[in-house]
């Protein structure tokens, strides 16, 4: 009998008595087996008589079922019947065997060919996607791929024999592991607890067979752990080769090929657009508590641990200035590694590729870094806060964003900056308190962990070390030099330093020269960390080692901070184009955003359209203006030094003869600069108005302070055309020996310019005089003023000379000594005590207004004058010299500025609208110098809002590509 499920049935008869859902269905004994029904007749005489029969040997049945059951002899005379049956009976159980067989193989087919198809699937999930290289392919190499004949390939390949060879020896692991596992359970069955002993065996005998079995053993596991190093190498060899001819294929299908594969533009990497967002935010000065939380690798370590070499074997060239013991790295650097076909390098705001597998090349992207760190430091510092953006491209380069910092010092050395050590510092934690950014943290293997500053520093801004990945550099040396190699085991496992890190890597960055270059580094770390006893006896792991490894893992976390935090970041500065939007809305309502640069171009035109505005000033105006200021410049020297001097010699011919000799002298070293300076500042003075004119024509007041930057920049790099000064002297020359009056509006002209001008004279000389001896009686009565003693004194003075002047009207311009001394007695007897050099100076204003009297009154009679004058009669009181010399003098005037004019419309308004246009030129070139001159919160908040916008743009096409990417 057997039990399955809940039916209970009989091995002979596969007769059932069944239990479905609690219901015990009846079968009447009749219909039972033979032996069955002995069974049942043997338990229901012990059971209970009001249990029914059946359902109790239904019950007996399904327990006696689990045991083995012989099949009863037949009865004797049954005879071939009984045993025709039992043959009957196994032939059956033979069918269902076979059955079973069927559904098993059935059953095997099917789970086999789903598990192959889940195979083939993940298989073909693991390699890339290229349909997006389609593209670089030409449409004739499809058409040359369907004519290719597959059978000839296929010859090509190598065979499969060549292929096992490559494969490792299944085998020798085979025997390996078996060895292992008897090792283990020889182990295991040596305990005393657990091993029976059959035999008696004596302690001596015992001891020595497990201690040489021990050593045998230990022997084994020596050559076996060799063996394991030198296949892990092998294997290393061989991956190392296809990375390489992988690296080359990639470079074949990234390259542009020049000869016309593919015309289209190579669109941007996911590197490249992370860069540039990178670049943007490092230029924006944040409002609205905006920060840059965008994660980057940020490189940190003390001064000369071997960051750069770390960055320079990630980056794959030597790239950075290098020196001995001396501080290289005066600025942050942010690198932008990316894959490329061609390896090379390039700064953010220059044009240039440096190839780096050149070695004139590397020297001067080497020279460049160092210029622009040096550059960056402002004078009395020794590092520098700004960043310096580089890119470098090439095949097999891991793609991230990694920040090189100057390196902590513990100690300001003689030639630092007092506060080099504390700037330091407050870069490195301005760049490790970004939440999102991860710290690579470079320490100096080779000297004693105890010396080391960045570990508190790193753990201090990431005390559960949740973004930092460990460096040990330079582990060749540290295995040298320290005495108990376990000290590097505590270190890369965490154990030595309180910080706390994503990861512990030990790498050698080359044997301390600067000549060595990137693939000579490889081969001497490789070889180091294949022989090195750290990675033999187990204290470093092989995932540990090697900076191929140590890329791999800063690009994967990299990436991965970078897919958990970008559309973060995206929507805060969603939110903060929100809030800037709104400001503008409310704000400036009725005006367009114009940033900056905008804003300049506008200025810049209307400063053009003033210049131009220049051109339209009539010839009359310039002439007027420029013989108007002329005159107010050289007057003063006119009458004082020429005129005054000459007249007071009451000669005809002596006058003549001054006035020659001074004119002459005048115009040969004054005369042709003052004209000069006059026209150069009658130019500026127009360019001004038309300035000044423009601002109040609904202009933007913005502009205010950079139109007056590039007026008085213009001014300052204007100079007068030197050779138009001798040109403009002769002219003044020959106009000024001129004496010939042709008719008489010419000297009317003349009679009335000298008597303004001596009638302005006179008018200066009064007040002059008046100053010095006070209010008269009238305007003390009316104002309620008095003298002052010393005018008290003057006035004296004064009335004394006046009575002098009377008896002698022909007086000469200067007192006698005598006179001098008359005049004081006489003041003395009246108590006024007087100098005598104040007696001198109030002569000099007298005598000056009582000639210019008598000029004014001469000029009246020369009024009628030309007459006399033309026809050459000599009359001594119609000689009227005087009014000839200032014809001469207005005529020189006048054709002066008619010289000044055309040289002005024609040569300077046009090399000052020259100047103005470099000047704007330099200056929309000069960031700092439009920032500084263009400013306001209408200007900062468009600038702001370009910055947002320009942000969130790129973010979003990062997030984009990222996902594509995915």
């Amino acid at each position: 009998m057997f039990r399955v499920g809940s039916k209970v049935a009989c091995m002979a008869c596969r007769d059932l008595v069944s239990t479905n859902m609690g219901v015990r269905f009846r079968v009447p004994l009749q219909k039972l087996h033979p032996l069955s029904r002995a069974i049942h007749h043997r338990y229901s005489a012990n059971t209970n008589p009001q249990r029914s029969p059946h359902r109790t040997a239904a019950r007996h049945f399904t327990s006696m079922s689990r045991l083995p059951m012989r099949p009863p002899k037949p009865p004797p005379g049954s005879g071939g019947r009984n045993h025709q049956q039992h043959r009957g009976f196994w032939v059956a159980r033979l069918a269902a065997r076979l059955l079973k067989l069927r559904y098993i193989l059935l059953g095997t087919a099917a789970g086999g060919g789903y598990t192959a198809k889940k195979t083939y699937d993940e298989w073909k999930d693991m390699f890339p996607d290229l349909s997006e290289y389609n593209w670089v392919i030409p449409d004739f190499v499809w058409e040359l791929s369907e004519q290719i004949d597959l059978d000839k390939i296929t010859k090509a390949l190598p065979e499969i024999e060549e292929i096992a060879k490559l494969l490792p020896d299944f085998d020798k692991i085979g025997e390996n592991f078996t060895f292992l596992k008897s090792l283990l359970s020889s182990e295991t069955t040596s305990d005393p607890q657990l091993k029976a002993t059959d035999t008696p065996i004596t302690v001596t005998q015992e001891s020595s067979e497990k201690q040489y079995k021990k050593s045998s053993d230990k022997e084994k596991v020596d050559q076996l752990q060799e063996e394991l190093l030198r296949t892990q190498m092998k294997y290393q060899r061989m991956l190392e080769r296809l990375e390489k001819e992988n690296k080359e294929l990639r470079k074949v299908v990234l390259q542009k090929d020049d000869k016309g594969i593919h015309q289209r533009k190579v669109k941007k990497s996911l590197i490249d657009l992370y860069s540039e967002v990178l670049d943007i935010l490092s230029d924006y000065d944040s409002n609205y508590n905006t920060q840059d939380h965008l994660p980057r690798v940020v490189v940190v370590g003390d001064q000369s641990a071997g960051k750069t070499s770390v960055l320079e074997m990630i980056a794959q060239a030597r790239i950075f200035p290098r020196g001995s013991g001396e501080m290289m790295t005066r600025s942050p650097v942010k690198v932008t590694l990316s894959e490329g076909p061609h390896h090379v390098a390039m700064f953010k705001d220059s044009g240039r590729e440096f190839d780096l597998n050149k070695e004139e090349d590397l020297a001067a992207l080497r020279h460049e870094i160092e210029l622009r760190m040096r550059k960056s430091v402002k004078e009395g510092q020794t590092v520098s806060s700004e960043t310096i953006s580089l890119s470098v491209k090439g095949p097999g380069i891991q793609r991230m964003v990694l920040v090189d910092l100057p390196g902590v010092i513990s100690t300001v050395t003689s030639g630092m900056a007092s506060d080099t050590k504390e700037t330091i510092f407050s870069i490195s934690k301005a760049y490790m308190q970004n939440p999102n950014a991860i710290i690579l943290c470079i320490q100096d293997g080779s000297v004693d962990a105890e010396r080391s500053i960045v570990t508190d520093l790193v753990s201090q801004m990431d005390p559960q070390g949740k973004r930092t990945i460990f460096v040990l550099t330079k582990v060749d040396l540290a295995e040298k030099n320290l005495a108990s190699p376990n000290r590097i085991q505590q270190i890369v496992e965490g154990k030595l330093f309180p910080m706390k890190a994503l990861g512990y890597f030990a790498v050698v960055t080359g044997k301390g020269s600067s000549a060595e270059s990137i693939d000579s580094i490889k081969d001497y770390e490789e070889d180091f960390f294949q022989n090195s006893r750290l990675l033999r006896q187990g204290m470093l792991k092989a995932h540990q080692v090697t900076t191929k490894n140590l890329s791999l893992a800063v690009s994967d976390c990299f990436w991965k901070m970078v897919s958990e935090s970008v559309e973060q970041q995206a929507d805060v500065f969603k939110a903060s184009r929100f809030n800037l939007e709104t400001e503008w809305k409310n704000n400036y309502p009725r005006l367009r955003e114009l940033d900056r640069n905008e804003l300049y171009e506008k200025a810049k035109n209307e400063i053009l359209d003033e210049v131009i505005s220049l051109s339209q000033v009539t010839p009359q105006l310039w002439e007027s203006i420029l013989q108007k200021k002329l005159w107010e410049r050289v007057s003063t020297h006119v009458i004082e030094n020429i005129y005054l001097p000459a007249a007071q010699t009451m000669d005809s011919g002596t006058f003549n003869t001054t006035v020659d000799i001074k004119l002459k002298q005048w115009t040969d070293k004054q005369l042709p600069h003052k004209a000069l300076e006059v026209a150069w500042e009658t130019l500026q003075e127009e360019f001004a108005r038309f300035m000044a004119e423009y601002k109040g024509k609904d202009q933007d007041d913005i502009f205010d302070k950079l139109k007056e930057a590039v007026k008085d920049e213009s001014i300052k790099r204007h100079k007068w055309n030197e050779r138009a000064m001798d040109s403009l002297r002769v002219i003044q020359h020959n106009a000024l020996e001129d004496r010939s009056i042709t008719d008489k509006p010419q000297w009317d002209a003349a009679i009335q310019f000298m008597e303004e001008t001596l009638q302005s004279r006179l008018k200066d000389t009064d007040s002059v005089i008046r100053g010095m001896v006070g209010p008269d009686w009238k305007e003390r009565w009316m104002s309620w003023t008095n003298r002052s003693p010393d005018q008290h004194i003057r006035n004296e003075t004064k009335n004394e000379l006046e009575r002098l002047l009377k008896l002698h009207d022909e007086h000469t311009a200067y007192l006698a000594n005598d006179e001098v001394t008359t005049v004081r007695k006489n003041l003395e007897a009246r108590n006024v005590e007087v100098d005598p050099i104040l007696i001198k100076d109030t002569w000099h204003q007298l005598y000056r207004r009582h000639f210019l009297q008598k000029a004014l009154s001469h000029c009246n009679l020369c009024k009628r004058g030309f007459y006399y004058y033309q026809r050459h009669f000599v009359d001594s009181e119609l000689e009227c010299n005087d009014v000839v010399l200032f014809w001469r003098i207005q005529r020189m005037l006048g054709i002066t500025a008619n010289t000044l004019r055309q040289q002005l419309t024609n040569t300077e308004v046009r090399r000052l609208e020259k100047n103005v246009k470099e000047v704007l030129e330099d200056f929309g070139e000069d960031p700092e110098k439009k920032s500084h001159l263009i400013v306001g919160r209408r200007v900062q908040l468009a600038e702001d809002l370009k910055k947002v916008r320009e942000i969130q743009e790129k973010l979003e096409a990062f997030i984009e590509a990222l996902h594509k990417e995915k």
